[in-house]
């Protein structure tokens, strides 16, 4: 690669005059840009000697490559007199240029928090539905299955329990995934979230009533009363106190040593955690998400089918939230005061939105051609928001793309105002999508349907209309970034593991320039301790100041590039110690360097590490020689590239 040649037509696409600050880390170019929409991405997109592009939080990044980026970076500062600046520095000029989006640096918080969780919320989901099947009245007769066939009782009960577990226990979950986002410690999450569903406490659906009432518990602190109220059903005060604890354990380690650090630190964090809890921090926001869901209320009591409409607009918005996980409690009075409130407004509006986000979804499908992985993700992801969770189609599809997401809350807003003119609600609670009408009474039927039926067919059209013209064009096609797992394959040249730890596919890791496969195939490691060895003979072509990644060329010719976690160039070393230079030749099991896991999981970065063979293409294949999801040791064959040829040796590709 020319670097000069390839930092002039990047300065040439980009603009010199729309350049705030540039920094580059192990594999990409970082830029601070004044007008994305001034950068020639054609000519971007058509480089043969760059391997992609994205924008996130403010910075526009050029995958390079390891081994040329430092090259192509020098150049480029030449050509451009652009400001220098360490990754660190960067992010700090993104946030201060006002490029990063506050709202989608919230949804991305949000996501890391509930992405995690949609396996136990879909397997809720669904148990719910059947659990509705067999116990709602006026499906199969005048009695429900139940009724008829009393023997099936028990599997009702059990069904309902295993269906009710994750809802239940949701603070447990949440206190576990945003804890972790937050850079504590997940186990202490959990127990947080324990210490909110605590059976001693007044039950969270329970807690207004006994306000009213006069019977809710107290705790008599020095003179103050403190309600014993438990947080079931509830969602933001369940973040914030997982906001609290993970910054008082970040405080307590920086300030504890050694054992008094371990030994003190978690009781502290736990004990200070639960007295801001159920002093302020609980009760306050619990008022706001209970003011939320009144506002809703009072919203489509007082003005009809309109108020459907508007609440259907924005449900799915909520959702993102998870504000949404409080609705429980309003349906249940509703359901429960039914002679009054007439049912359930919530649940069929929800089902016209989560049927809207189903439909973009698959309209993304179609739009996807040559992307199998979109595709897949799409086609299953949809099914699912058709059956009523809608997670997976939002962060992982919708949000991603954004239009097919704002299109669908328009769609639903149509529909839940259709659902309003029929007077649409439920009489009980079920799966929010298409097969919600077994909740609905028989009467409502032909109101629902036809709302559902609008829902779909609105937001289907107008995404794939608007997307034919707007939809990203995909620079990773059909290109897999995992391998093949394979127990047999052709001889070729073995890689090892350079860190012990459970392997996992490359597409999980939660970074588009790995996942997609842009730098080419390989596996990645949760390390279970911080020695990184020589995965193979030959010479160290990459060793950055920063210490987070490793480029090897093997005596084979196999380029080999070790990057220890994600974004972890911004610690700038911290955390990191390296024993090799550039150029210097190693053996296999040498140790290349460590790191310090803790330091980096408190700084809030994944110690995730890739190992990846940025030559891909020079060969005929890439072969793991390991199942995934096992625990391997350092110095166990992972890897196999089978080359194109007897040759013994690859060489570098032109």
């Amino acid at each position: 690669m020319d670097h000069n040649k390839v930092a002039k037509r990047i300065a040439d696409a980009v603009g010199k005059d729309n350049i705030v600050a540039a920094a580059h880390c192990a594999t990409r170019l970082r830029l601070v840009i004044k007008d994305v929409k001034k950068i020639d991405q054609d000519a971007l997109d058509n480089d043969s000697d760059l391997k992609g592009t994205f924008n996130a939080n403010g910075q526009y990044q050029i995958i390079v490559g390891p081994g040329d980026v430092n090259g192509v970076y020098d150049e480029f500062v030449k050509i451009t007199g652009v400001e220098q600046a360490s990754t660190a520095d960067l992010k700090k000029i993104a946030a201060q240029s006002g490029k990063r989006n506050p709202l989608m640096d919230l949804v991305k918080v949000l996501s890391d928090i509930f992405v995690p969780l949609i396996p136990a919320l879909v397997a809720g989901g669904l148990l719910m539905a059947l659990n509705n099947i067999l116990t709602g009245e006026g499906m199969f007769g005048a009695k429900s299955l139940v009724e008829m066939f009393p023997q099936i009782t028990g599997l009702a009960e059990m069904i309902n329990l295993m269906a009710s577990a994750p809802f239940a226990f949701l603070p447990i979950l949440i206190g576990i995934t945003a804890t972790r986002r937050f850079g504590g410690n997940e186990i202490l999450g959990a127990a947080a979230g324990m210490m909110l569903v605590m059976p001693s406490l007044v039950n969270g659906y329970n807690v207004a009533e006994a306000v009213a009432t006069g019977k809710m518990p107290t705790w008599d602190l020095f003179g103050l009363s403190v309600a014993q109220a438990g947080y079931q059903g509830q969602v933001l005060p369940v973040i914030g106190v997982a906001f609290i604890l993970a910054n008082l354990e970040k405080f307590f380690h920086k300030h504890l040593k050694g054992a008094i650090d371990f030994t003190f630190t978690p009781m502290l964090s736990i004990i200070l955690t639960g007295f801001i809890t159920f002093i302020v921090v609980g009760p306050v926001l619990r008022t706001v998400s209970n003011g939320i869901t009144d506002s809703l209320t009072w919203l489509v009591t007082t003005f009809g089918f309109i108020g459907y409409g508007v609440f259907g607009t924005f449900y799915s918005a909520i959702v993102i939230t998870g504000l949404h996980q409080s609705f429980p409690a309003i349906e249940t009075q509703l359901l429960a005061d039914v002679a009054k409130t007439g049912g359930d407004f919530i649940f069929p509006i929800a089902a016209a939105s989560n049927v809207a986000q189903g439909a973009a979804t698959f309209a993304i499908y179609f739009l996807s051609k040559g992307d199998e992985k979109v595709r897949a993700l799409a086609s299953s992801s949809g099914a699912s928001a058709m059956l009523g969770i809608t997670e997976p189609a939002m962060f992982g599809v919708n949000l991603k793309y954004k239009f097919p997401f704002f299109i669908a809350l328009g769609s639903a807003g149509i529909s839940s105002l259709v659902m309003g003119l029929f007077q649409v609600m439920s009489s009980s609670l079920g799966p929010a999508g298409i097969i919600g009408f077994i909740a609905i009474p028989a009467n409502k039927w032909v109101g629902f349907f036809i709302a559902i039926a609008l829902s779909f067919v609105i937001a289907f059209t107008a995404t794939l209309a608007y997307g034919r013209s707007h939809m990203p064009v995909s620079k990773s096609g059909n290109k897999p970034a995992n391998p093949v797992v394979t127990e047999e394959h052709e001889a070729g040249f073995e890689v090892d593991a350079p860190v012990s730890g459970h392997l996992i596919q490359l597409s999980d890791v939660p970074d588009n320039v790995f996942s997609t496969g842009m730098m080419g195939k390989g596996v990645a490691i949760e390390p279970s301790d911080g020695t990184i060895y020589a995965p193979a003979d030959g010479e160290i072509t990459i060793a950055y100041q920063t210490k987070h990644a490793y480029g090897l060329t093997t005596d084979d010719g196999v380029e080999i590039l070790i990057h220890i976690g994600l974004d972890t160039v911004n610690l700038e070393g911290q955390g990191f110690e390296s024993f090799v230079t550039q150029g210097q030749k190693v053996k296999k099991g040498d140790k290349l360097g460590t790191f310090d896991t803790n330091t980096i999981k408190k700084a809030g970065y994944p110690v995730t590490t890739m190992v990846i063979i940025t030559n891909t293409k020079a060969f005929n294949d890439v072969a793991v020689d390991e199942a995934f999801d096992n625990d391997i040791q350092a110095g166990h064959q992972i890897i196999t590239a089978i080359p194109k040829t007897s040759d013994s040796a690859v060489g570098a590709p032109a």
